[in-house]
């Protein structure tokens, strides 16, 4: 699997809070963002399936 670079602007606040928040996991920020956007695009195709299910089990 190849690489593409995603280039973003924050603010300060932002990039101090993504900080903290990668250091309580021992992570840097960019694999922090990282993982964060993978959690969050898999709970996405979770919740589509699950939505696909019950409207094909026809569950309201």
């Amino acid at each position: 699997m190849g690489t593409d670079v995603l280039s973003l602007r924050i603010d300060q606040e932002l990039l101090e809070r993504l900080r903290e928040h990668a250091a309580k996991r021992g992570m840097s920020v960019q694999d922090y963002v990282v993982r964060t956007l993978r959690r969050d695009d898999f709970d996405q195709r979770f919740q589509t399936a699950v939505e696909e299910t019950d409207r094909f089990y026809g569950v309201t």
